[in-house]
């Protein structure tokens, strides 16, 4: 099997690393969420499980994929076993599940930033622009525009795609993204917003649900379970420093999420009235990004120049974290044995249609998003499972210390992938199951077709659990057993 590529450098790897870990949900939920849960009081849980959660999973990642050179499915059955490889392919399949909603919403970013630009007048009207777009077909084309962007980068392969792109989207984005908050900053009474991000209210600091929002934002926004490291990893160098890399990739994602919250909050709090703001805040991530925002720049000076800011921004957002999702699914097609070519193109247009449904009904759309986002926890206890497994003492001394790192992994490592993960895992999943049985759906959360039940979580996974068990020995000779 043909060698694969490595990244040239540390830095093409730390940006592509950032360009997985930074994508829309660091742009439209993390405002939102840390404005619903208390600002400042959010941030200080928040950032406690960047280190209790996301970097030890982002370490544990690297140092499977650097030791196996394999995708999700060829590397769970290289390191642990043949019995082991259907996990890894839960994990793929996981981040392909969301690949095929994610594009969509790269299309309708790609959309709002052509109206911005074209100065669309109808983007104003915002409900009323939302709705009109997303109940044509609107969305389908600018999907497939998402694809074929994102399918052309990997095509290019990992130094003269992935490697390119990511040195152009990354910094640009944060440019971006400071400006926009230079802006935002300006306004007069951006203060309030200002105050209201970094204030702490210890009642609210102390509340559960403070902490389990904190928790489930870190897990999300970094990547950390999701596989994607574990592929950008296949393709590092011998003598990358696997702990130092973690730490960049979680801290540049935090501070990221934290550029965009200095964009959104103060614009709102500055042109909205307190109880109009919270609204908005409470709108949910599409409502918030794609009716409210444009409401806004309306009201701003100079608001048609900042909205084409915005909307590039969370365009190159979308796009760097798609490209990694594709890259992780054509890397387990190379796996396997296709040629990257012949892979790329399977992946696209299997991408394109597993994506229309989504595409065509955000019912759909949100169905998957919560089975699958849901899904991910699942994926990075799935990673703490094989850490513990291999014995996490010795994937920290073997696979992660090694030599050139300039930060040397402590036996804090062993103590949070295997006690404190695990604990968290029960928690987190535990809060979200009782969030659907009591808060969305308290009548039909058995119903396997209803939105947001439990039931529909429960039973497409058991659904693809079950077809990987089948077909379990099949897919470790296909990939893990590949040399």
């Amino acid at each position: 099997m043909k060698k694969a590529e490595l990244f040239s450098s540390r830095w093409a790897l730390i940006l592509a690393a950032l360009g997985m870990a930074v994508g829309t949900g660091n742009i439209w939920r993390f405002p939102r969420i840390v404005a619903q849960n208390g600002g400042g009081s959010f941030l200080i849980p928040w950032i406690i499980f960047l280190f209790l959660w996301s970097i030890p999973l982002l370490m544990v990642e690297f140092a499977i994929g650097k030791e196996t050179r394999k995708g999700t499915v060829g590397a769970f059955g290289k390191l642990l076993g043949e019995s082991y490889t259907w996990m890894g392919a839960f994990v793929g399949f996981c981040t392909m599940a969301i690949m095929f909603y994610y594009s969509v919403v790269m299309g309708w970013c790609v959309k709002y930033l052509v109206s911005s630009v074209t100065f669309d007048k109808g983007i104003v009207q915002s409900e009323q622009f939302w709705q009109g777009f997303t109940s044509g077909y609107q969305p389908v084309f600018y999907h497939l525009i998402a694809m074929l962007v994102g399918s052309f980068v990997i095509y290019k392969g990992v130094v003269n795609g992935i490697e390119k792109a990511n040195k152009f989207l990354i910094p640009t984005l944060f440019l971006l993204l400071l400006v926009a908050a230079g802006r935002a900053l300006s306004l007069p009474g951006a203060t309030d917003g200002l105050n209201y991000l970094f204030n702490i209210d210890l009642k609210v600091l102390f509340h559960y649900k403070t902490w389990l929002e904190a928790l489930s934002q870190s897990a999300w926004s970094t990547g950390a379970g999701w596989g994607l490291i574990l592929t950008y990893a296949v393709y590092m160098k011998q003598k990358e420093d696997i702990v130092l890399n973690s730490f960049i990739a979680g801290l540049g994602n935090n501070s990221a999420s934290l550029l965009a919250a200095l964009v959104v909050l103060p614009t709102i709090f500055a042109i909205l009235p307190y109880d109009e703001a919270m609204s908005a805040m409470a709108a949910g991530n599409t409502g918030l990004t794609f009716i409210w925002i444009p409401k806004l720049f309306e009201q701003m000076p100079f608001g048609s120049f900042f909205m084409v800011i915005f909307f590039l921004a969370l365009t190159f957002a979308a796009l760097s974290s798609l490209i990694a999702m594709i890259e992780l699914a054509t890397r387990i097609f190379i796996d396997a044995g296709l040629e990257r070519k012949k892979s790329i193109l399977f992946v696209a247009v299997f991408g394109f249609l597993l994506g229309l449904p989504s595409a065509l009904s955000l019912q759909f759309f949100n169905n998957q998003d919560w089975v699958w986002g849901l899904g991910l926890i699942i994926s990075g206890m799935f990673f703490a499972f094989a850490a513990i497994k291999y014995s996490t003492d010795k994937m920290r001394t073997k696979l992660i210390n090694t030599e050139g790192n300039d930060i040397v992994a402590g036996k804090w490592f062993n103590i949070i992938v295997t006690y404190l993960i695990p604990v968290e895992f029960v928690v987190l999943l535990g809060w979200w199951f009782w969030q659907a049985v009591v808060v969305y759906d308290p009548e039909g959360w058995w119903n396997p077709f209803r939105t947001f039940s439990l039931g529909t979580c429960i039973f497409q996974w058991v659904v693809m659990i079950t077809i990987f068990l089948i077909f379990n020995k099949k897919i470790y000779k296909a990939t893990a057993a590949q040399s």
